[in-house]
Protein backbone atom coordinates (compact mmCIF):
# COMPACT_ATOMS: atom_id res chain seq x y z
CA UNK A 1 0.00 0.00 0.00
CA UNK A 2 1.18 3.25 -0.46
CA UNK A 3 2.68 5.09 2.81
CA UNK A 4 3.68 8.67 3.28
CA UNK A 5 5.78 9.55 6.14
CA UNK A 6 6.78 13.17 7.24
CA UNK A 7 9.32 13.88 10.66
CA UNK A 8 9.39 16.55 13.25
CA UNK A 9 10.97 17.23 16.52
CA UNK A 10 9.01 17.82 19.89
CA UNK A 11 10.86 19.90 22.19
CA UNK A 12 10.97 18.55 25.86
CA UNK A 13 12.45 20.63 28.79
CA UNK A 14 12.97 17.58 30.68
CA UNK A 15 14.29 15.43 27.75
CA UNK A 16 15.49 17.54 24.84
CA UNK A 17 14.14 17.22 21.07
CA UNK A 18 11.95 13.77 20.92
CA UNK A 19 11.68 12.64 17.58
CA UNK A 20 8.31 11.75 15.86
CA UNK A 21 7.44 9.99 12.65
CA UNK A 22 4.51 10.60 11.11
CA UNK A 23 2.54 7.38 8.71
CA UNK A 24 -0.25 7.82 7.36
CA UNK A 25 -2.02 6.84 3.98
CA UNK A 26 -2.16 10.02 1.47
CA UNK A 27 -6.03 9.93 1.14
CA UNK A 28 -6.62 10.17 4.85
CA UNK A 29 -9.73 12.12 6.13
CA UNK A 30 -11.26 13.55 8.93
CA UNK A 31 -12.04 11.94 11.89
CA UNK A 32 -8.64 9.53 10.75
CA UNK A 33 -7.68 7.40 14.29
CA UNK A 34 -4.05 8.55 15.90
CA UNK A 35 -2.27 6.27 17.13
CA UNK A 36 1.21 6.74 19.25
CA UNK A 37 3.39 3.53 18.86
CA UNK A 38 6.16 2.84 20.88
CA UNK A 39 9.23 0.61 18.88
CA UNK A 40 11.05 -2.07 20.87
CA UNK A 41 14.43 -2.74 21.91
CA UNK A 42 13.86 -4.75 25.32
CA UNK A 43 14.06 -0.98 27.10
CA UNK A 44 17.72 0.14 25.99
CA UNK A 45 17.47 0.28 22.21
CA UNK A 46 15.51 0.41 19.13
CA UNK A 47 14.26 3.54 17.38
CA UNK A 48 11.62 4.07 15.14
CA UNK A 49 13.44 2.81 12.15
CA UNK A 50 13.46 -0.68 14.21
CA UNK A 51 9.75 0.19 14.43
CA UNK A 52 8.75 1.30 11.22
CA UNK A 53 7.07 -2.38 10.08
CA UNK A 54 4.19 -2.24 12.80
CA UNK A 55 4.11 1.68 11.92
CA UNK A 56 3.06 0.83 8.52
CA UNK A 57 0.85 -1.68 9.30
CA UNK A 58 -0.60 0.56 11.99
CA UNK A 59 -1.16 2.71 8.80
CA UNK A 60 -1.84 0.30 6.14
CA UNK A 61 -5.80 -0.38 8.96
CA UNK A 62 -6.63 3.46 8.66
CA UNK A 63 -4.61 4.96 10.91
CA UNK A 64 -2.12 8.12 11.31
CA UNK A 65 0.48 6.92 13.15
CA UNK A 66 3.22 8.53 15.16
CA UNK A 67 6.33 6.76 16.39
CA UNK A 68 8.32 8.61 18.77
CA UNK A 69 11.82 8.14 19.98
CA UNK A 70 11.31 7.89 23.64
CA UNK A 71 14.55 7.89 26.13
CA UNK A 72 15.76 4.78 26.46
CA UNK A 73 17.88 3.10 29.72
CA UNK A 74 20.27 2.84 31.48
CA UNK A 75 20.76 6.77 30.78
CA UNK A 76 16.97 7.06 31.02
CA UNK A 77 15.46 4.27 33.98
CA UNK A 78 12.13 3.97 34.73
CA UNK A 79 9.94 6.26 34.94
CA UNK A 80 11.67 8.65 32.40
CA UNK A 81 10.90 6.88 29.53
CA UNK A 82 7.74 6.15 30.05
CA UNK A 83 7.49 9.93 30.89
CA UNK A 84 9.15 11.09 28.28
CA UNK A 85 6.46 8.69 25.87
CA UNK A 86 3.29 10.38 28.13
CA UNK A 87 4.71 14.27 27.47
CA UNK A 88 4.54 13.02 23.65
CA UNK A 89 0.98 11.51 23.89
CA UNK A 90 0.00 14.88 25.85
CA UNK A 91 2.00 17.19 22.98
CA UNK A 92 -0.39 15.16 20.47
CA UNK A 93 -3.70 15.84 22.52
CA UNK A 94 -2.71 19.93 22.51
CA UNK A 95 -1.32 20.71 19.55
CA UNK A 96 -3.17 18.59 16.11
CA UNK A 97 -5.43 20.62 14.37
CA UNK A 98 -6.04 18.11 11.08
CA UNK A 99 -6.43 15.38 13.83
CA UNK A 100 -9.84 16.89 14.76
CA UNK A 101 -12.95 14.75 15.92
CA UNK A 102 -10.52 11.31 15.91
CA UNK A 103 -9.95 9.09 18.31
CA UNK A 104 -6.48 8.26 20.28
CA UNK A 105 -4.84 5.44 20.80
CA UNK A 106 -1.80 3.69 22.32
CA UNK A 107 0.47 1.45 20.61
CA UNK A 108 3.55 -0.89 21.18
CA UNK A 109 5.65 -3.74 20.62
CA UNK A 110 7.69 -5.84 23.26
CA UNK A 111 9.36 -2.75 25.68
CA UNK A 112 6.57 -0.54 23.78
CA UNK A 113 4.14 -2.82 24.46
CA UNK A 114 4.90 -2.48 28.27
CA UNK A 115 5.24 1.26 27.49
CA UNK A 116 1.59 1.66 25.94
CA UNK A 117 0.55 -0.61 28.66
CA UNK A 118 1.81 1.54 31.19
CA UNK A 119 0.55 5.01 29.56
CA UNK A 120 -2.92 3.22 28.95
CA UNK A 121 -2.69 3.19 33.18
CA UNK A 122 -1.59 6.97 33.35
CA UNK A 123 -4.13 8.82 31.15
CA UNK A 124 -6.74 6.71 33.17
CA UNK A 125 -5.75 7.94 36.62
CA UNK A 126 -5.11 11.33 35.14
CA UNK A 127 -8.45 11.53 33.25
CA UNK A 128 -6.13 12.67 29.92
CA UNK A 129 -6.27 12.37 27.56
CA UNK A 130 -8.78 10.16 26.74
CA UNK A 131 -7.65 7.38 25.26
CA UNK A 132 -10.14 5.09 22.39
CA UNK A 133 -7.59 1.53 22.60
CA UNK A 134 -4.61 0.54 23.37
CA UNK A 135 -2.96 -2.27 21.55
CA UNK A 136 -0.01 -4.52 22.80
CA UNK A 137 1.96 -6.91 20.69
CA UNK A 138 4.17 -9.36 22.60
CA UNK A 139 4.18 -6.90 25.09
CA UNK A 140 6.88 -7.11 28.25
CA UNK A 141 4.78 -6.93 31.07
CA UNK A 142 6.57 -9.51 33.86
CA UNK A 143 9.83 -8.38 35.01
CA UNK A 144 9.92 -11.80 37.13
CA UNK A 145 10.65 -14.27 33.48
CA UNK A 146 9.27 -16.85 35.36
CA UNK A 147 6.43 -17.97 32.64
CA UNK A 148 6.54 -21.20 31.41
CA UNK A 149 6.73 -19.14 27.47
CA UNK A 150 10.31 -17.80 28.80
CA UNK A 151 11.44 -20.50 29.80
CA UNK A 152 10.89 -22.84 26.76
CA UNK A 153 12.74 -19.82 25.03
CA UNK A 154 15.26 -20.27 26.98
CA UNK A 155 15.01 -16.66 27.92
CA UNK A 156 15.09 -15.12 31.70
CA UNK A 157 18.73 -15.61 33.00
CA UNK A 158 21.39 -13.16 33.12
CA UNK A 159 23.04 -12.28 29.83
CA UNK A 160 19.21 -12.85 28.09
CA UNK A 161 18.49 -9.10 26.43
CA UNK A 162 15.39 -9.15 28.05
CA UNK A 163 16.24 -9.89 31.60
CA UNK A 164 19.28 -7.37 31.09
CA UNK A 165 16.79 -4.89 29.77
CA UNK A 166 14.63 -5.31 32.16
CA UNK A 167 17.50 -4.68 35.19
CA UNK A 168 18.81 -1.75 33.04
CA UNK A 169 14.93 0.02 32.67
CA UNK A 170 13.92 -1.04 36.69
CA UNK A 171 17.65 0.08 38.44
CA UNK A 172 16.19 -1.53 41.25
CA UNK A 173 14.09 -4.58 42.47
CA UNK A 174 11.68 -2.11 44.34
CA UNK A 175 10.37 -0.78 41.07
CA UNK A 176 8.86 -3.55 39.74
CA UNK A 177 6.43 -3.23 42.18
CA UNK A 178 5.14 -0.40 40.22
CA UNK A 179 2.15 -0.89 38.28
CA UNK A 180 3.47 1.34 35.46
CA UNK A 181 6.47 -0.29 35.55
CA UNK A 182 4.56 -3.66 35.90
CA UNK A 183 0.96 -3.76 34.77
CA UNK A 184 0.93 -7.11 34.97
CA UNK A 185 0.83 -7.41 38.78
CA UNK A 186 -1.07 -3.73 38.88
CA UNK A 187 -4.15 -4.30 41.30
CA UNK A 188 -6.25 -1.82 39.59
CA UNK A 189 -6.88 -2.15 36.00
CA UNK A 190 -10.84 -1.23 35.96
CA UNK A 191 -11.59 1.96 33.34
CA UNK A 192 -8.63 1.16 31.42
CA UNK A 193 -9.31 1.70 27.67
CA UNK A 194 -10.15 -1.82 25.03
CA UNK A 195 -7.20 -3.88 24.17
CA UNK A 196 -6.27 -5.59 21.21
CA UNK A 197 -3.16 -7.96 22.70
CA UNK A 198 -1.59 -9.90 20.21
CA UNK A 199 1.31 -12.66 20.64
CA UNK A 200 2.17 -15.64 19.35
CA UNK A 201 2.56 -20.16 19.61
CA UNK A 202 6.80 -19.00 19.70
CA UNK A 203 6.66 -15.86 21.33
CA UNK A 204 8.43 -15.88 24.53
CA UNK A 205 6.20 -13.31 26.07
CA UNK A 206 3.44 -15.63 25.03
CA UNK A 207 2.35 -16.37 28.49
CA UNK A 208 2.61 -13.14 30.27
CA UNK A 209 0.44 -11.51 27.09
CA UNK A 210 -2.59 -13.83 27.63
CA UNK A 211 -2.78 -13.84 31.50
CA UNK A 212 -2.56 -9.89 31.06
CA UNK A 213 -5.56 -10.39 28.81
CA UNK A 214 -6.88 -12.31 31.42
CA UNK A 215 -6.87 -9.48 34.23
CA UNK A 216 -8.05 -7.10 31.72
CA UNK A 217 -11.20 -8.93 31.43
CA UNK A 218 -11.68 -9.74 34.92
CA UNK A 219 -11.47 -6.55 35.91
CA UNK A 220 -14.31 -5.16 33.07
CA UNK A 221 -12.07 -4.52 30.25
CA UNK A 222 -13.04 -5.23 26.73
CA UNK A 223 -10.51 -7.16 25.29
CA UNK A 224 -9.40 -8.80 21.68
CA UNK A 225 -6.65 -11.38 22.43
CA UNK A 226 -5.20 -13.19 19.49
CA UNK A 227 -2.42 -16.07 18.66
CA UNK A 228 -0.23 -16.32 15.60
CA UNK A 229 0.65 -19.28 14.85
CA UNK A 230 4.13 -20.42 14.76
CA UNK A 231 6.82 -20.05 13.26
CA UNK A 232 6.96 -16.34 13.84
CA UNK A 233 10.09 -15.63 15.65
CA UNK A 234 8.32 -12.51 17.92
CA UNK A 235 8.77 -10.52 18.93
CA UNK A 236 12.47 -10.00 17.31
CA UNK A 237 10.80 -10.35 13.80
CA UNK A 238 8.66 -6.87 14.89
CA UNK A 239 11.54 -5.01 14.71
CA UNK A 240 13.42 -6.10 11.70
CA UNK A 241 12.48 -4.58 8.01
CA UNK A 242 10.30 -6.63 5.73
CA UNK A 243 11.56 -7.80 2.41
CA UNK A 244 9.40 -10.04 1.69
CA UNK A 245 5.53 -10.01 3.70
CA UNK A 246 5.24 -13.10 6.19
CA UNK A 247 1.76 -14.63 6.41
CA UNK A 248 1.39 -13.06 10.34
CA UNK A 249 1.68 -9.44 8.66
CA UNK A 250 -1.28 -9.60 6.62
CA UNK A 251 -3.13 -11.30 9.96
CA UNK A 252 -2.42 -8.18 11.93
CA UNK A 253 -2.86 -5.87 9.57
CA UNK A 254 -6.52 -7.03 9.50
CA UNK A 255 -6.55 -7.40 13.45
CA UNK A 256 -5.76 -3.91 13.33
CA UNK A 257 -8.38 -2.91 10.94
CA UNK A 258 -11.05 -4.64 12.81
CA UNK A 259 -10.20 -3.30 16.50
CA UNK A 260 -10.06 0.37 15.30
CA UNK A 261 -13.34 -0.27 13.24
CA UNK A 262 -15.02 -1.79 16.51
CA UNK A 263 -13.43 1.29 18.94
CA UNK A 264 -12.91 4.44 16.74
CA UNK A 265 -16.33 6.20 17.12
CA UNK A 266 -15.73 9.51 15.73
CA UNK A 267 -15.68 12.13 19.07
CA UNK A 268 -16.09 15.66 18.61
CA UNK A 269 -15.55 16.81 22.11
CA UNK A 270 -11.88 17.02 21.48
CA UNK A 271 -9.38 18.75 18.92
CA UNK A 272 -5.88 16.92 18.35
CA UNK A 273 -3.44 18.77 16.83
CA UNK A 274 -0.08 18.07 15.00
CA UNK A 275 2.51 19.99 13.04
CA UNK A 276 3.15 18.52 9.73
CA UNK A 277 6.43 20.39 8.70
CA UNK A 278 6.77 21.36 5.10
Amino acid sequence: MARVWTEEWMESDRFGPMRFRVHHQPDEGRGTPFILHLHGGAFTGGSIETGRTVADLLADAGATVGSVDYPVAPGNPFPLALEGAFEALQYVYRTCPNLKHCQMYVAGEEAGGNLAAGLALMARDQQSPPLAGQILLSPMLDPCLGTQSIREADAGAVGCKWADGWHSYLGSAEKAAHPYASPLGAKRLTGLAPALIVTAEDDPMHDESLRYAQRLRACGVSVDEHVMAAPTDWPDALQRSLEAEPAWASSLRTLFTDFLAKTAAPRKAHALRIHHPA
